[in-house]
């Protein structure tokens, strides 16, 4: 479709980082290996405007990750790549926070609502061979909250979604950056994988029964003790395992005294983002997050340690027509996993 007949000129697209915060069953025994737990956060967040154009041009954070993006979306699913898109903000890559999908999902989200077409985000998904291993980045993009999947089965599709839950509102989260530096990723991670030992069942099957009988049972009564208690233990207990590969349970020694310091502090849900090393810890009102993060900054004067404070996102990515003023209609929605 030329970019002449398109009734969008102009769209809008922001979608959130998650968090990976561990996953249920390394072993597989069952069938079904790896089953994540995630959580959608309001920032960082890849935001990014969209249109028509003669030739492709980007500009702004990430341009040349985004750049890649639209060409592989035009090989892999004929999407249009005579467009001008402006990034207005990127999730720091290569640094546990989902970058890497949300950048192509948005994209993705982008080129469809302007071709205004009826493609899923889960296809997209495929063609861009995101959800590997885990379809919480793809559940952050479409609903977020908090979000357990089923891990891989024996379909060629991203892990299925078994529970999602809202983020509870007065909570917070401590993201905490290692600025400079970076996880696993690519062929490292993948070989990463390959090399570690086998994953013992009876923890796999206490890591399932932690999440559905403590973790998902506290968020929904609101029990921020309770459910930090069993991220904590999530996270010591995959954090061990990785350890051969990452250099210990979490990747940045920086950011592992830094949470340890937050342990102190009484604060129990403190883990690292899938490879790291942004670390975080859930935090159950504002003022206490606030507080924390400022004697955080002061402590860690001069250090690469950047302290953010979030919120849950308890929706998937926004879509805007720009020229209308307007979220996009249902079925643009649909199309772009909303």
């Amino acid at each position: 479709m030329s970019h002449q007949r398109n009734r969008i000129g102009e769209v809008w697209v922001r979608a959130p980082a998650r968090l990976h915060a561990g996953f249920v069953d390394l072993n597989g025994g069952l069938g079904r290996r790896f089953g994540s737990l995630g959580i959608a956060i309001d920032r960082p967040a890849i935001a990014l405007r969209a249109r028509p154009a003669d030739r492709l041009t980007v500009s702004g954070p990430s341009a040349e990750r985004v750049r890649r993006s639209i060409e592989r979306l035009g090989r892999e699913a004929g999407l249009p790549d005579a467009v001008a898109v402006t990034v207005e903000e990127a999730i720091p890559p290569h640094v546990g926070l989902g970058s890497g999908t949300q950048t192509d999902l948005a994209v993705a989200a982008a080129l469809v609502c302007l071709e205004e077409r009826g493609m899923a985000a889960r296809d997209l998904a495929r063609a861009l061979e995101r959800g590997a291993r885990s379809g919480i980045g793809l559940a952050a993009f479409e609903q977020g909250g908090v979000l357990l999947d089923g891990g891989r089965g024996g379909l060629d599709a991203a892990p299925p979604v078994i529970a999602r839950a809202p983020f509870p509102e007065e909570w917070r989260i401590l993201l905490l950056l290692h600025r400079g530096g970076h996880g696993l990723h690519g062929a490292p991670e993948a070989e990463a994988f390959r090399r570690l030992p086998p994953f013992p069942p009876d923890a796999a099957a206490h890591l399932c029964r932690l999440m559905l009988m403590v973790a998902l049972p506290a968020l929904a009564e609101g029990d921020v003790d309770r459910f930090g208690q069993a991220i904590g233990e999530l996270q010591r207990t995959v954090g061990d395992h990785f350890a051969p590969a990452q250099g210990g349970r979490f990747t940045s020694p920086m950011v592992a005294d830094a949470l340890a310091w937050l342990e102190a502090q009484g604060i129990a849900g403190v883990g690292q983002s899938s490879w790291g090393p942004t670390g975080f810890a859930i935090v159950g009102d504002a003022r206490q997050a606030e507080r924390l993060a400022g004697e955080m900054r002061t402590r860690w004067t001069g250090s690469p340690l950047e302290v953010m404070v979030c919120r849950g996102r308890n929706a998937g990515a926004t879509v805007r027509n720009l020229s209308a003023e307007a979220d996009v209609t249902p079925a643009m929605r649909r199309a772009a996993g909303e």
